[in-house]
């Protein structure tokens, strides 16, 4: 009997490997959209914020629009600004303060007196 031994291109089974490899391997997003859903969610909501800037000063008013470079805060009694992302250190929500919980006294027919005297 005679065989023949066969043997594989090698140039072909490295062309098959490396486009197998191409479509296997991708590289982790960058892009979140974490930063866009937080715009997006603070406008919807009207949720008023305060900017601190770079230089420590902060200013506190509704986030309007935003894009890739800045964004716009419309304050009320004050003008409007426009803040490049760049100077903006960090942003608050500012929470309305809830009104605090003034402690009921107990009313007449729940407080427990004791008349009963010990010997």
């Amino acid at each position: 009997m005679n065989r023949k031994l066969i043997r594989p291109n090698i140039s072909e089974y490295k062309e098959r490997m490396a486009r197998e490899g191409a479509k296997k391997k991708t590289h982790p997003a960058y892009d979140t959209h974490a930063e866009n859903y937080y715009y997006l969610k603070q406008m919807n909501k009207k949720t008023p914020v305060a900017v601190v800037l770079t230089d420590g000063e902060r200013v506190e008013g509704l986030i309007e629009w935003y894009d890739k470079d800045c964004i716009k805060l419309n304050r009320t009694d004050e003008p409007n600004l426009l803040i490049f992302k760049h100077a903006i250190k960090y942003l608050l929500k500012l929470e309305e303060k809830p009104e605090p919980r003034r402690g009921r006294a107990p009313s007449s027919s729940t407080r427990k007196t004791s008349t009963r005297t010990r010997k």
